[in-house]
């Protein structure tokens, strides 16, 4: 029989919770708003942007929670990446994703009370939790508020730049939440992972 781990605390579910109805709210309403026409609208414009802007609002509030929450619980530590062999860990965790689970093979990184993470998803989960989400929630705010936005940076239109981000940071969160919910398909049984984010246990 496995272990089971609790590895998921009550805060953490809370905010993986908000995060994700949120974020599916901010794909849904983003592409609306950004696929517009007068003939078709998947919803109605002003209600696209009022809902669009609330979640946005949330998943910025929902991120300070995380930060604060991650140092002040000491959660933080399983984010911490080893650059000593890091691209030897990753090749060898991308070749269990993309063959070995397939042959049966056990993962090379299994879960335990110290290792919440393989190699692959610390490094998706810090570029996606430090830098595209910031980047999403920085220049939404400035499309939210463009008056403080400054109107050219080099000879570029700020504002469109901003705007360019905020889409490019949309996208790659879209893709980070397919690739998130086919990996978490994988655990054995196929609830296993889904069952462990609500329940607080890995097993």
């Amino acid at each position: 029989m496995s272990e089971r781990l609790y590895l998921y605390p009550v805060w953490l579910r809370v905010w993986h919770a908000i995060n994700a109805l949120s974020i599916l709210t901010l794909i849904v309403t983003g592409i609306s708003l950004q696929y517009s026409d007068v003939n078709f609208e998947m919803f109605k414009f002003d209600i696209s942007v009022a809902i669009h802007n609330a979640a946005g609002i949330i998943v910025s509030i929902n991120f300070l929670y995380f930060l604060i929450s991650n140092f002040v619980t000491g959660n933080i530590k399983f984010y911490y990446i080893e650059m000593k062999g890091l691209g030897n860990r990753l090749i060898k965790q991308a070749h269990y994703y993309a063959f070995g689970m397939f042959k049966g093979e056990s993962t090379p990184f299994p879960i335990s009370k110290d290792r919440k993470f393989n190699p692959l998803q610390k490094v998706t989960y810090v570029l996606y939790m430090f830098l595209i989400v910031p980047a999403l929630i920085i220049s939404g705010l400035a499309l939210l508020f463009p008056e403080f936005i400054i109107p050219h940076f080099f000879g570029f239109s700020t504002i469109q730049l901003t705007a360019l981000t905020h889409a490019s940071s949309g996208f790659l969160i879209s893709v980070f939440l397919i690739i998130h919910v086919y990996i978490s398909t994988t655990g054995k049984p196929i609830i296993s992972n889904f069952k462990g984010i609500i329940t607080g246990y890995h097993e």
